[in-house]
């Protein structure tokens, strides 16, 4: 078996090991990595808007 397809596997299934145990932790982290990317497209919308406006 190709070393990428196992390493694939095992990352997906420590995933959804995460998820069945620890769910409040999981949400945690996807509310965090979602804030993460709201700020970043924030910040990108303010630089896009001062080059516009001058």
């Amino acid at each position: 078996m190709d070393t990428k397809k196992v390493i694939t596997y095992v990352a997906v299934a420590f995933v959804i090991f995460y998820l069945f145990t620890q769910p409040a932790a999981a949400a945690g982290a996807i509310k965090g990595v979602m804030n993460g990317i709201t700020t970043g497209a924030e910040q990108l919308s303010k630089f896009v808007n001062s080059l516009v406006t001058g």
